[in-house]
């Protein structure tokens, strides 16, 4: 039987509880958040789960909820990334993480790859050591969609571009741009676009190179954009022993949100410079944030939401594979189907964004929980080996999350 604490209370955090809670090999479930009116709301709600409020900004502070846990969840914004894992191996616990973290190093933009790089070298030996799995990027995006580009790697022998695109075209009659963090969402939009070309990684314009398609299942033709993600990096880093030694990997991004950001960050509003406006000083990145509705995450929110309307309820999650077979080229793709919104809201009482990250988030903790890892270090989702991405895939398919493999010759 399973310990585990889950850190955060947002939407994700708050949908990995409550999945844990339902886990027959978990025991003991803490909640934890600086907000503990939200832990209380949450745990509330929950049958083996106790809250503590938590500061992140204080690594004592983890370390006081996370003695005697066998995992720690972080869903916790980037920054918190360090102290949390520092946390994990002072308590000796495996830890999971939706993202990676931008503690360690300050440049805004390349100091992610660095932090990445670093976690990497300097964590990895440091959770081996202990005997302990650390894994980062375990959401939908990175995380489920780095196992499907993974599962697409069955069908070639060699890679030569990945693409990966995602459309969240859920709209509402109420004004919710984002159904995830709002901050974190505005943050990636505002700065250039992480790609794998040629072998290196360089940086794009966001909001460039637009992409159109049009799969079977859309009622129409979708711009894909350029959008800061993890995935070119994790796949370039691991293009040789992962990715049959693709040497192009792009993420393209398209949505109700992209739609809201675009004319913002073009307007400038997204920077976090401050400006002087009529004799005030602001920051135009806070006040764009300040104004943006947080996302639902308890059933009477969405419920309301709903039953205001629902303008479109749409998307797709796309891997597209180019590559060789037996020495002719094909392209592999990889389609992940999943409830949307309303479907999602009546089978679990979760948005459709819940059900696909905080879930696809979930499957790593259930794999964790279930003794289903047997490797230690520090690794991206990205670098599972192939029977892991297997029972992943398993276990997202029990939750109606599946996907669907087109071979096509070019």
């Amino acid at each position: 039987m399973k310990k585990v604490l889950v850190l955060g209370t947002g939407a994700q955090g708050t949908t990995v509880a409550k999945r844990l809670d339902e886990e027959p090999a978990v025991s003991e479930l803490i909640c934890a958040d600086y907000n503990k009116a939200a832990v209380d709301e949450l745990v509330g709600s929950l049958q083996k789960a106790r809250g503590v409020q938590c500061d992140a900004r204080d690594l004592a502070s983890i370390v006081s909820c996370a003695r005697g846990v066998d995992l720690i969840v972080n869903a916790l914004p980037l920054e918190f990334g360090k102290n949390v894992l520092d946390a994990a191996l002072e308590v000796k616990a495996n830890y999971q993480d939706f993202s990676s973290s931008t503690a360690f190093d300050d440049d805004v933009v390349l100091g992610w790859i660095r932090g990445l790089k670093y976690q990497l070298a300097v964590y990895g030996p440091k959770f081996k050591e202990i005997g302990k799995l650390a894994i980062i990027g375990t959401g939908s995006a990175p995380g489920l969609i780095c196992c499907v580009t993974r599962d697409a790697m069955k069908h070639l022998d060699t890679c030569d571009t990945i693409y990966n695109f995602v459309w969240e075209g859920v709209e509402a009659k109420r004004f919710q741009p984002f159904w995830w963090s709002p901050e974190t969402a505005i943050e990636d939009m505002s700065e250039p676009a992480y790609t794998y070309e040629n072998g290196e990684l360089i940086l794009r314009p966001a909001f460039e190179d637009p992409i159109v398609r049009k799969y079977d299942y859309m009622d129409k033709e979708v711009t894909f954009l350029n959008h800061t993600h993890d995935e070119p990096v994790h796949y370039g880093l691991n293009a040789e022993q992962y990715f049959k030694g693709c040497k192009n990997a792009y993420f393209k991004y398209a949505g109700t949100g992209m739609d809201f950001a675009k004319p913002l960050q073009r307007a400038g509003l997204l920077t976090h410079d401050e400006v002087e406006i009529k004799g005030r000083k602001v920051v135009p990145f806070d006040v764009i944030l300040d104004y943006i509705p947080k996302p639902p995450k308890f059933e009477h929110e969405i419920k309301e939401i709903i039953d205001e309307g629902i303008i479109s309820d749409e998307g797709c999650m796309v891997v597209e594979a180019y590559g060789k077979k037996d020495g002719k080229d094909i392209l592999v793709e990889n389609h992940v189907f999943a409830p949307g919104l309303v479907e999602a809201f009546e089978k679990a009482g979760m948005t459709g964004e819940m059900y696909l990250t905080g879930q696809g988030g979930f499957l790593f903790s259930k794999m964790f929980v279930n003794d289903d890892f047997d490797m230690t270090g520090l690794i991206t989702s990205d670098m599972l080996p192939m029977d892991k991405v297997d029972q992943y895939l398993a276990y997202a398919a029990e939750l109606d999350i599946t996907v669907e493999t087109k071979i096509k010759p070019l």
